[in-house]
């Protein structure tokens, strides 16, 4: 089974960033360069991104170098010279790396990372920096959309099976963490990340018994000091929800307590009320209903907009393949060049030269030099590496979640709407000398 780990994680590159490379290692350049990292434009369903992904992107960095099995195998394609591997084999990053901290919110056009290096080093990562933090920063942004659907319920992702592949499947269990989730259904997540984990019981389990009582009963019986969730909805869910509360009551005579039953199919709204009666006239107004069966955001708005009595969500497709925007433009290019500012004139990919800086105020943001100031406004990229290595140690996963959660808390009302924008109104402006610099930079030929 072939996994991406630190050992191999220096291939996870495409191979244009190592033909370049080679050419600069050719021609003699290891001069100063920066890059930066950001997101072109957002569909017209989004209005905002939780940036995430920055600790899987430093890790690597501080970890990335070139095994003896990879050097073989670049040395079997034919490709490099004999000279360049050599390279490679005593290769480190040395770069430093500005960021916006894991958890921020932040706009199309702002840079979320900026990294200044020997032009190779800067080169090198360019793929891994854009899948690691583009990804991660597409699911924390669509957990958000669940977090800000679920008017202060929990939600859980339960999305592991029908993520992308298997690191998908971890990643997005992180970024979903971050965007606001409570806890994963996936085991490795809590085990690489410390995230809560959670889950309660399949169709199956229900099947395998010669009843819905007797698997109710199995199941509390066995977990008797975890949260207990019965899933009610094998038969009838009406029914199952009757049987569930008759076990619930004789369970508490052994000191048993069900946290809550799940609901996974029919008229979720409809059943919810439905059962909600059922549980209270058995005095169980204590036991809670979750939700889960192909669930998004605007399915979980409606259902708490139309007053169904649901404690409680698991989201699993929709989140983990961002199924409303399921890729960002997001982009890694080269603004500065050995003082010099570059950019990129391609019709409808232009980009803004010079090493720049997010300023974020009272009344939006202001896109920047890195040398400028503006009264009342706070720099969002901070110093997250300097020479290969971080200037900190990474918070904790929980303290990364609070800030996004905050930050999503304090969103005005305009930007926290599930609807479609009908027009590109970020908070975003371009500072004067930004829009001068771009103006008076002209191309080398």
């Amino acid at each position: 089974m072939a996994w991406v780990d630190d050992d191999n994680a220096s291939l996870l590159t495409d191979l244009y960033e190592l033909t370049m490379a080679a050419a600069y290692l050719q021609d003699g350049f290891d001069h100063e360069v920066t890059f930066e990292l950001w997101v072109r434009g957002l569909p017209p369903q989004r209005r905002f991104m939780v940036v995430a992904g920055l600790d899987t992107a430093l890790s690597y960095l501080e970890r990335l170098h070139f095994t003896p099995d990879a050097l073989e195998y670049l040395d079997s394609e034919r490709t490099f010279s004999a000279d360049f591997l050599r390279y490679l084999a005593d290769f480190g990053f040395a770069g430093t790396v500005h960021a916006m901290p894991e958890g921020t919110i932040a706009y199309p056009s702002e840079p979320l990372m900026r990294v200044t290096a020997p032009v190779i080093h800067a080169q090198l990562v360019e793929t891994f920096l854009l899948n690691a933090v583009g990804f991660q920063t597409m699911i924390a942004s669509k957990a958000a959309r669940m977090y800000l659907a679920a008017q202060g319920r929990r939600f859980v992702d339960f999305g592991s099976r029908r993520a992308h592949g298997a690191d998908a499947a971890l990643k997005a269990a992180r970024a979903s963490y971050i965007g606001g989730a409570v806890a994963s259904s996936l085991v490795l997540a809590g085990t690489v990340y410390g995230i809560p984990i959670t889950g309660t019981m399949a169709h199956s389990f229900v099947l395998a018994h010669p009843d819905e009582e007797s698997a109710f009963r199995s199941f509390a019986r066995t977990f008797a000091d975890d949260d207990i969730v019965f899933l009610i909805d094998t038969y009838d869910t009406v029914a199952g929800a009757r049987i569930a509360a008759k076990v619930i009551t004789d369970l508490a005579s052994e000191d048993i307590t069900v946290r809550a039953v799940r609901l996974d199919s029919g008229d979720l709204g409809d059943l919810a009320v439905r059962v909600r009666q059922i549980l209270d006239d058995a005095g169980h107004t204590e036991v809670g209903i979750i939700a889960s069966s192909g669930l998004d955001e605007h399915e979980v708005a409606r259902l708490l907009d139309g007053g169904a009595p649901i404690d409680g969500f698991g989201i699993g497709t929709s989140m983990v393949t961002s199924d409303d925007a399921p890729s960002f433009d997001i982009v890694y290019k080269l603004v500065d060049d050995r003082g010099t500012p570059r950019y990129k004139a391609s019709t409808g990919k232009v980009t803004l030269p010079g090493i720049k800086q997010v300023f974020r105020g009272p009344d939006g943001d202001v896109l920047a030099l890195a040398d400028e100031s503006f009264d009342g406004h706070v720099p969002l990229l901070e110093p997250a590496m300097v020479a290969g290595k971080r200037v900190a140690a990474a918070p904790p996963l929980a303290e990364v979640r609070q800030r996004a959660l905050d930050a999503i808390d304090a969103l005005p009302d305009e930007a926290t709407s599930l609807e479609p924008r009908t027009v590109d109104d970020w908070p975003v402006t371009v500072s004067s000398s930004l829009q001068h610099l771009a103006d008076s930079t002209v191309p080398p030929n």
